[in-house]
């Protein structure tokens, strides 16, 4: 089965999102979402948006910190592209119906977050993610231009070799990458998981807003669809992926044998909690005594990970009850509600809490505009490696990120959109699945995802060496060659393509963390734990077919 559309939009958080409402203006788009479609990583942001708008505030203190937390691996192009759009962009939010949290006097009620030296995060009390999807999901239901598909898994890039009739032609390579024949992107392969068929959509555009890869980690804050597909299926078409050594570990998840992947948001911390070891003793003064509780994130993750191994303790406390219970209820409604849930009072008791895979800082090369390596190929929001993030994440700039180059995709959309409508669309090849059989055997799928995210969490967490990124290396290799000669033998399933996308940047993110010889923002490796500026402030790239650049 074929269909076509003028914009195909592969996922459905607020990247995606925001960018089908925006190219509705000019054609038809398809969106997919892998499960339905209020499943991701940003439904479940509970921080907010990082924008200046406090007097004592400004874009140059929000642009240092940025820089600051990225510990010298940001494009500072980039940077001042994303801070100075913030405001257009909460703006555009609450004209599509979004309810930021405001005092008495009608302003931005603003949160302050580790990392950040004035308060400037917008937020919908402590479910702004929430809020935003809600707003968005309504806004792209009611428009006739966009159809939504839910249930529907990206496969791969379909590409002008898979066209009809046509070969892959010599275009020119975006981003400085040498000597290799790039792309052009036509759609994707896409599986309907209610039926089990193959279908290709053919697109004018094709953009990938997948979210992140939390799920290679055996804890995490991710829901169970960040499973990289975005970065894995760009991957294998042959653009260049960055910077995949950087994964951001949330200080703060929340530790009960009952509580899946529940966030407890820095903005405590930027009201005053504290963290504690399980007798009262407050740590972080002796990590960073300028910064204490509101360092950035790689330095409290890497603080309590130290304590835990220290006292061979399970978790750490983070204790808010000085504050008072009616603050608390307050601002952080959900919080509260959800840890009494779980039986923790947390206006009379510490929450316990450990560090959980929460924030992929590289992802897909993309040029200012989102573009990939690959012509009529974009990626935006955590799937992309714009260069906001440098080596570690600043928080609540992420939402930020996906608004921002969601809008910046647009307009090189836009600007093109007359060449792009002249374009003759192409039928792909259908799919032929050959004589592949129903999977009989659905252990392969949950041993191998297993051993993966505990070689992942063991051997790549929050500190690392050699000997342990070449075990995980040797380890991940014969779990890939096993799926890629099961890869024609079944027939696809939901499942079985998130274990090979899951997989495939597992082993990227082992190889770039290993060829990287030193300790910088969200990597560090206690045989190189110095910061090496003259050899490694750069990005780290791979792609398909082993040139670095």
């Amino acid at each position: 089965m074929e269909l076509q559309t003028d914009f195909l939009v592969v996922g459905g958080g607020i990247a995606g999102l925001s960018l089908a409402v925006k190219l509705a203006r000019l054609g038809k788009v398809t969106v997919l979402s892998k499960k339905k479609a209020d499943v991701s990583a940003s439904e479940l942001a509970q921080g907010g948006i990082a924008c200046v708008a406090a007097p004592d505030d400004s874009f140059d203190l929000h642009f240092q910190d940025t820089l600051r937390a990225g510990d010298g691996l940001c494009h500072e192009d980039i940077v001042d592209i994303v801070v100075r759009q913030a405001s257009d962009r909460v703006r555009e939010l609450e004209e599509w119906g979004v309810r930021f949290t405001k005092s008495g006097d009608g302003c931005f009620d603003l949160g302050q977050e580790g990392g950040h030296s004035r308060r400037r995060v917008v937020h919908a009390g402590d479910f702004t993610g929430r809020e935003i999807q809600k707003a968005l999901i309504n806004l792209v239901r009611d428009n006739p231009a966009i159809s939504l598909l839910q249930d529907h898994v990206a496969v791969d890039v379909i590409t002008r070799c898979r066209i009809r009739g046509a070969c892959s032609e010599p275009y020119a390579l975006r981003r400085g990458a040498r000597d290799r024949p790039a792309e052009k992107c036509m759609g994707m392969y896409v599986l309907d998981v209610a039926s089990g068929d193959v279908k290709s959509i053919i697109a004018r555009v094709t953009i990938l807003a997948t979210g992140g890869a939390g799920k290679v980690y055996l804890y995490t804050s991710n829901p169970d669809v960040s499973t990289g597909d975005g970065i894995a299926i760009a991957y294998r078409a042959g653009a260049r992926v960055a910077n995949l050594e950087f994964v951001q570990f949330h200080p703060t998840c929340l530790f009960h044998h009952k509580a899946k992947n529940f966030l407890i948001s820095e903005a405590l911390r930027g009201e005053g909690a504290r963290l504690i070891d399980a007798s009262g003793r407050v740590f972080m003064d002796t990590y960073d005594p300028d910064r204490k509780d509101l360092a950035c994130r790689d330095v409290v993750a890497r603080a309590i990970d130290a304590e835990l191994k220290k006292s061979g303790a399970e978790s750490v406390f983070l204790d808010i009850t000085h504050r008072s219970p009616e603050f608390v209820k307050d601002r952080f409604p959900n919080i509260y509600e959800t840890c009494l849930g779980f039986g923790i009072d947390i206006t009379r008791e510490p929450i316990p809490v450990v560090p959980a895979a929460h924030y992929m800082c590289g992802g897909v090369v993309t040029d200012r505009y989102g573009q990939t390596d690959i012509r009529g190929l974009f990626a935006i929001g955590e799937t992309a490696c714009t260069g906001l993030h440098g080596a570690n994440r600043l928080a609540s700039n992420s939402l930020l990120e996906g608004l921002v180059m969601a809008h910046q995709a647009y307009e090189r959309i836009r600007a093109e959109w007359d060449d792009l409508r002249a374009e003759k669309m192409i039928p792909a090849q259908p799919w032929d699945a050959g004589g592949a059989v129903d999977m009989d055997e659905a252990v392969l799928i949950s041993h191998n995802w297993d051993v993966i995210r505990r070689l992942m969490w063991d051997y790549v967490g929050i500190v690392r060496n050699d000997r342990r990124l070449a075990l995980a290396g040797r380890r991940i290799r014969p779990i890939l060659e096993e799926i890629n000669r099961h890869y024609w033998d079944y027939t696809l399933t939901r499942d079985f393509l998130e274990l090979r996308n899951l997989s495939m940047v597992a082993d990227l993110i082992v190889r770039q963390a290993s060829q990287r010889k030193e300790s910088r923002g969200g990597h560090f490796n206690m045989d190189w734990p110095q910061k090496d500026d003259w050899n490694w402030r750069r990005d780290s790239l791979l792609c398909r077919d082993n040139v670095q650049t």
